[in-house]
């Protein structure tokens, strides 16, 4: 396992971008932490942003308390991989439906109509993005 003081490397970047869940807890949250499977996107600042309602216990917990973590890790079938990221989250009323577009599209088959009416849905609603500014990053390749 390695660590950095808090940015994430091109190798780290290159596998956040792929299609994988994230597993974010909050520290606001329940004792022990009760990590929730994400959509997520490493964008090119080195942040982890993802999606969420603006009345979510997600927001409710960043605002009580803004200490957030995602781990990310490799599928079954491949060599084990993760990266950790944890730092300061801050929620962000701006570009929560053109996120929630891009993830849509990176996640599923749009062109399935089923698909298509859920992500239609989901923008219906309010949305806000949820940013993890990192402090801490771990990451393990075996």
């Amino acid at each position: 396992m390695s660590t950095d003081a808090g940015s994430l490397t091109t190798d780290d970047l290159e596998f956040l971008r792929r299609p994988l869940h994230g597993f974010l807890s909050m520290a606001g949250g329940p004792l022990p932490p009760q990590p929730r499977p994400v959509w997520f996107e490493a964008t090119a600042e080195g942040t982890i942003q993802l999606f969420t309602g603006p009345d979510t216990l997600k927001v409710r917990q960043v605002r009580q308390d803004p200490r957030a973590s995602i781990v990310v890790a490799a599928p079954v079938g491949e060599r084990e991989r993760w990266v950790s990221v944890a730092g300061r989250a801050t929620v962000e009323p701006d570009g929560a439906h053109e996120l929630c577009t891009r993830l849509a599209a990176r996640y599923w088959d749009l062109d399935d109509p089923v698909r298509a009416a859920d992500l239609a849905a989901i923008l219906a609603d309010d949305q806000v993005r949820l940013v993890i500014h990192p402090e801490t990053v771990r990451r393990y390749r075996y």
